[in-house]
């Protein structure tokens, strides 16, 4: 493109720039650059973009390019944030894979990626910041019209003020009354990730001599009490600690704001302000020393030998066998080199129970990442990430999205956990898996851990894609716990059961607590009553949204449905017969905790499960508590299987093992022996062995006979001649396609036709249309498809073209209007 300049002709390039946008949008999209923004573009920054008629999108740059798109316009890219890039060009191949693994698009990567500070769009809010004191007469005319228009109306949308100064893009004068703390912007827009700052105080060197000091006393103790009150505050706290903050001083003095801003202004004080972590730790922590045991020294060499030879290495070691600690050595190794390292945990409960710990060996090293963070402290994990400030990030799933720069190692704990699979929304991936191509990416190496591998995971190991490494014997030479199953069905007969505990619960529950011992009760449903039932005529109230039954929460005293949201209030009379006899069947952890507290009224009891770790600090509380023995009785869900590790938990009381082992899914038998033999390990794990108490129907079932005997080897073998004989993985890949619609019958069709467009293909591998468990959800209705593929004889990738092109050609006809298909890769 030439361009004409005083009589010159200049020759200049033109760029384009492919942007990956937050949509689901099946391709990226191609944008123009004004010449004087093409030092600005950078693979990875933001930019604001257009799209569609009026909205106003932030899409990271993935490519650069001269050559303009052929097929449409190209419009001009209207503002670039970033002074460097956000995200690495190791990411976008990262995003990239994950988009065509799992067959989603990359603007839904994206959208799971970046936290939700760094992403801006238009359809927003704008607001005055009423919390700061700004002069007017500094604002230019536009942004000065914009604060007198929300004077008069406290929100306008981008829309509003684009219209109000009669211009379309408003953008950089939004930014600059951002910038300038005017005006708050909801997250679409703004850049909302500011750092957290603090006031820290030192004494002035002046007054460093006793002599100086005496005489400073001796002025303020007449003149004013308050402010000498607050000097001897800072002398004991600087002699506890190595920094004094102006919050710290004014709690332990007792003196007020003002008194402190004096001492300021007469420079007894010198304030200076710093940037802090919000993340809870700023000081460096000496790291503890701790003494590997034989097994767990051999386990480390072991490990270390195979990680040379294999790019994936399983860690086999019983429940308490100080996998941690071989952990801990693995990460120092790594950061000994300059490698960065993820220690994944599956879950949030795990991952704040297990920093406190690893804070004492790494310090301000390691960095914390996971979805109860705030967006401030998302951002700021993300940015020390990317600036290389963390060796070691501990994390949930979502922290493979993290911008490392060279990942030395990837530690997955608890591998077989099904938190690892992000189900809804899109992108539906596996953490685990995700992690291995991460780590190869980086050229970097993965741990596996866990006390129950995933079937897979064993397979790979055993057929020697993956290292294997075992560790038999707990830590310390702990025994694994005694574990006695209670057959309620003979209980409920001999009329010795109370409530929903068995004699021999009770007796071991009495026992613990008299002992000063703890006990955690596990049983996986939460809410008081999954069903209410009128007992004349049958009626149970369902989710007006869902296929489902409402469950009864005490605590709100209403109807909730699980899975959408919706409460109702519980009715007194059956809205079907009029009958007053309507009762509640089956219990959740909520009953438990209810009906405990009337049979142990002297215990101290606590609930873990999704209604009481709902906000931000509810979940240390209950685990802080616990460690310092304020809870005598923890009752749980899933949550209390998971890795926790507490001195003094002696019983575990597993209340009913059938909800686990009757489950209609493959898994159920595997899953049931992980969840079974994952609760007992919390039990006896330092010194005294603990006692495990399973409650069930059917005490001769071969899962439980397994879990009491810890062989995992004779679960393994069992079913995996059961998966080969029903085509299910390992030996099978498994990709699932939900088809949904409002219209049962119009899904049908739609499902019917993709599933036989589908049989031209793949043939017997198609299996259904068939309805899932719960077949409506939020009001859309449900058919699965699954399609069964050999692990060696099939290509996958190909399987995935066909099948996004035959999705792609049902989308295109008119039989699929108000669908939705969702393809799931490896569902379970």
């Amino acid at each position: 493109m030439l361009e004409f300049s005083e009589g010159s002709y200049i020759q200049r390039k033109t760029l384009f720039v492919e942007v990956i946008l937050p949509l689901a949008i099946s391709r990226n999209y191609t944008y123009r650059v004004p010449f004087e923004m093409n030092s600005l573009v950078e693979t990875g920054k933001r930019v604001v973009v257009q799209f569609g008629k009026s909205k106003l999108y932030t899409a990271i740059i993935a490519s650069i390019t001269e050559h303009a798109p052929e097929k449409y316009e190209a419009k001009y890219i209207i503002e670039v944030l970033d002074d460097k890039p956000v995200v690495t060009e190791r990411q976008l191949k990262f995003w990239h894979w994950i988009a065509e693994y799992y067959m989603c698009n990359e603007g839904e990567v994206m959208n799971a990626a970046l936290p939700s500070a760094l992403k801006l769009a238009s359809e927003t809010k704008v607001m005055l910041n009423r919390d700061y004191e700004f002069d007017r007469t500094q604002l230019n005319d536009k942004e000065f019209l914009i604060t007198e228009a929300l004077d008069i109306q406290p929100e306008l949308t981008i829309s509003d003020i684009a219209k109000l100064l009669g211009q379309k893009t408003v953008m950089p004068i939004l930014k600059s009354l951002f910038e300038k703390n005017v005006i708050n912007i909801s997250e679409e827009v703004s850049e909302r990730y500011k750092p957290r700052r603090k006031t820290y105080l030192t004494l002035n060197p002046e007054y460093n001599n006793p002599e100086s000091r005496k005489e400073l006393f001796t002025i303020l103790e007449k003149r004013a009490p308050k402010q000498a009150d607050a000097v001897l505050a800072y002398m004991k706290l600087s002699r506890q600690q190595k920094a004094v903050t102006k919050n710290e001083l004014v709690e332990e003095s007792g003196a007020g704001d003002s008194s402190i801003k004096s001492l300021i202004e007469k420079e007894v004080f010198i304030a200076e302000e710093r940037t802090v972590s919000r993340l809870g730790y700023d000081e460096n922590d000496d790291i503890a020393n701790f003494t590997l045991s034989n097994a767990q020294q051999i386990a480390l060499q072991e490990v270390q030998q195979q990680l040379t030879e294999k790019d994936v290495v399983l860690l086999h070691g019983v429940t308490s066998s100080g996998k941690t600690q071989i952990y801990i050595r693995l990460i120092e190794d790594a950061m000994a080199t300059g490698k960065q390292v993820l220690y994944l945990l599956p879950e949030i409960a795990l991952t704040t129970h297990i920093i406190e710990r690893l804070r004492v060996y790494f310090g301000t090293h390691i960095g914390v990442y996971h979805s109860r963070f705030n967006d401030n402290e998302r951002v700021e994990v993300w940015r020390k990430v990317l600036d290389n400030e963390y060796q070691v990030v501990l994390g949930a799933r979502s922290s493979v999205f993290l911008p490392f720069h060279d990942l030395g190692l990837i530690i997955v704990d608890e591998e077989h956990e099904t938190s690892y699979k992000q189900y809804d929304p899109a992108p539906r991936y596996n953490a685990r898996d995700a992690a291995i191509y991460l780590a190869n990416l980086h050229k970097g190496k993965v741990l596996l851990g866990s006390a129950t591998p995933a079937f897979e995971t064993y397979f790979n190991a055993r057929t020697k894609k993956f290292g294997l490494v075992e560790l038999a014997e707990r830590y310390g030479g702990v025994q694994l716990p005694l574990i006695e199953v209670v057959s309620i069905g003979k209980e409920t007969k001999d009329k010795t059961m109370q409530s929903h505990f068995t004699s021999v619960l009770m007796l071991d529950m009495e026992q613990a607590i008299a002992n000063k011992e703890q006990v955690i009760l596990f049983q996986n449903r939460r809410g008081y009553a999954p069903i209410l039932m009128c007992r004349i005529c049958a009626y149970t109230p369902k989710c007006i949204n869902c296929d489902v039954s409402l469950t009864y929460h005490k605590h709100s005293g209403k109807l909730h449905c699980h899975y959408c949201g919706y409460k109702e209030d519980t009715p007194s009379v059956c809205p079907a017969c009029g009958s007053t006899h309507l009762e509640y069947k089956g219990f959740g952890t909520e009953k438990v905790e209810d009906e405990l507290s009337m049979l142990m009224p002297d215990a101290r009891l606590a609930r873990m499960d999704l209604d009481t770790t709902r906000s931000r600090n509810s979940l240390q509380t209950i685990l802080n508590n616990l460690e310092e023995k304020k809870i005598d009785v923890l009752v749980g869900t899933q949550m209390v299987a998971k890795g926790l590790d507490f001195a003094d938990v002696t019983v575990i009381g597993i209340i009913n093992a059938d909800s686990l082992l009757k489950y209609p899914d493959y898994r159920a038998n595997e899953r049931s022996f992980q969840m079974l033999a994952q609760v007992s390990g919390r039990a006896g794990r330092r010194g005294k062995q603990g006692k495990v108490v399973i409650q069930t129907y059917d005490p001769n079932h071969r899962v439980i006979k397994q879990v009491i005997a810890n062989d995992y080897a004779d679960l393994y073998f069992t079913e995996m001649e059961e998966r080969k004989s029903f085509h299910y993985p390992p030996f099978y890949r498994i990709i699932n396609l939900d088809v949904k619609h409002k219209n049962p019958e119009i899904l049908y069709n739609q499902a019917e036709y993709l599933a036989n467009e589908l049989r031209k293909h793949f043939g017997e591998r198609v299996i259904g249309p068939e309805p899932p468990l719960i077949n409506r959800i939020r009001n859309y209705y449900i058919k699965s498809i699954m399609l069964k593929f050999e692990r060696d004889t099939i290509s996958i990738v190909k399987a995935k073209a066909v099948i996004r092109e035959v999705i792609t050609q049902f989308q295109t006809t008119k039989l699929a209007k108000g669908s939705i298909v969702q393809p799931d890769v490896d569902p379970y």
